[in-house]
């Protein structure tokens, strides 16, 4: 299995930086501007049948929009962008997090990228507290996968579990891809960081994880199946109350508009674009039959909507916000 990754050199430069748009100015995207000192709300509050669930943001990535795509004539990438008002240079990615409260069980998906990743994220705990959650609260923390900003936010400055009374879970095939012996040596160098992060994450102090199969329940009405192909363990986690439900896809659907109209293509983080492909159009398939909802981790926030099939391929619609 080859493993492609855009360098983490490159993700910061393009963190740190605005590039400029190449394309003719009635071509660019229409970019509203940022909200100043003021900012604008983190969270974003909903019920599922007895549930109550809260999206909570990490923050946002900033990486290069070449990464997208990759199979596909890059012309046609670009194209496509310009065609729904988004960078052709930058990938702007938000940090969806979701928080569900069924019954007994609170349950955290993911812990963002803590301090460790990039300066533009890193935002959970502060944000979970600004959605009257408190951290200590949380009884289950689900991984759905270990990349830098799905994990790399479980330690603290003194590597010890920022959460040490929930219970942790990751699936055990994701697990044992990123514990297997001698993978730093065998990956792309820049790759190499990846893995000695993600081991860090799985062996933080005062955490013990439960590892996880397809199916397998973590709280009475939250589950998690396999969803391969973004890493060879990524699962996802279904959430199902009173006959309604929503999946929690983390990034086996990263952009909301590209991964719908354009399932067949695949980005240079995924670790296995064919497998990749092969699940998205299963889920695809699965919501838009059933009905299900779906957030997406790197959707527009706050990433909850539904699919829709349009001829072969699909569209994500945006959940209709309620106050």
């Amino acid at each position: 299995m080859s493993i492609v990754r855009p360098s983490r050199r490159d993700i910061l430069r393009m963190a740190a930086v605005m590039p400029a748009l190449t394309l003719p100015v009635a071509a660019r995207a229409q970019v509203l501007g940022a909200p100043g000192a003021a900012g604008n709300p983190t969270h974003f509050r909903f019920t599922l049948g007895e549930a109550t669930l809260t999206c909570v943001s990490d923050g946002r990535l900033e990486i290069p929009a070449n990464g997208l795509g990759i199979n596909a004539d890059p012309e046609e990438v670009k194209a496509f962008l310009a065609q729904y008002f988004l960078s052709t240079e930058t990938n702007y990615s938000h940090t969806n997090h979701l928080v569900i409260e069924l019954g007994d069980a609170k349950v955290l998906i993911d812990v963002g990228s803590g301090n460790r990743f990039m300066p533009t994220a890193g935002e959970l705990l502060t944000n979970l507290e600004a959605a009257g959650i408190d951290p200590a609260s949380i009884t289950h923390v689900v991984i759905t996968h270990a990349h830098p900003d799905h994990v790399w936010g479980i330690r603290d400055d003194f590597d010890e579990s920022i959460l040490p009374d929930a219970q942790l879970f990751i699936g055990g095939a994701e697990h044992a891809f990123w514990m297997q012996d001698g993978l730093a040596s065998s990956v792309p160098t820049e790759m190499q960081q990846f893995v000695v992060g993600a081991v860090n994450s799985l062996n933080v102090e005062g955490g013990e994880w439960t590892l996880l199969e397809n199916e397998q329940e973590v709280a009475p009405g939250i589950r998690v199946i396999d969803t391969p192909g973004h890493t060879p363990g990524h699962m996802a986690v279904v959430v199902e109350s009173n006959g309604q439900q929503l999946i929690a896809l983390g990034d086996s659907m990263s952009h909301a508009y590209m991964n719908f109209a354009q399932p067949d293509w695949f980005n240079n983080f995924d670790m296995d674009g064919a497998q990749t492909v092969a699940t998205r159009r299963r889920l695809l398939d699965m919501a838009a039959t059933d009905r299900m909802a779906v957030l997406g981790y790197h959707f527009p926030f706050p990433g909850v909507g539904h699919v829709m099939r349009d001829g072969d391929a699909y569209r994500f619609v945006p959940a209709l916000w309620q106050w």
